[in-house]
């Protein structure tokens, strides 16, 4: 197990700036009327699929499969009452490139149930569902 650290700095208002592990920093604001940088929990949409990408990008390799595109839509509903955890989220894979549906199958079964810690710790709250599309290939 390894420590990483983040350090979040408030800017102004519900404006904040995170520093990340990697040392880069992001933009925070929580407040959605403003908008003047993602706010915290749609930036764990992102993250969930972000996590997700990675693996079926290192999944599909290894099975030497030709991955053209890949696109996730994370559609996420929060709980109306605090804390207001996301409650139900739904990953749209959309996957181009010359592929066998087995294998696209099992890159994201083994992404979402055995590698991506973002999904494994998203599922404590969220009923998480998935599906994929195999778009044909560019011509």
């Amino acid at each position: 197990m390894s420590v990483q650290t983040a350090t979040v700095k408030w800017v102004e208002k519900e404006q904040f700036l995170a520093t990340l592990p990697s040392g880069h920093a992001v933009p925070i604001d929580s407040d959605r009327e403003h908008n003047s940088a993602p706010g915290p929990m749609e930036l764990m949409l992102a993250s969930l699929g972000a996590c997700s990408a990675t693996d079926i990008v290192v999944i599909l390799a290894k099975k030497r499969q030709k991955l053209e595109s890949l696109e996730i839509v994370i559609q996420g509903e929060r709980a109306a009452d605090p804390p207001t955890v996301w409650k139900k989220l739904e990953m749209v894979y959309r996957l181009r490139g010359k592929l066998e549906e087995k294998a696209v199958k099992d890159a994201v079964h083994l992404s979402l149930e055995k590698y991506c810690g973002a999904a494994a710790t998203l599922r404590k709250t969220a009923d998480l569902t998935f599906r994929y599309e195999i778009l044909p290939e560019e011509k």
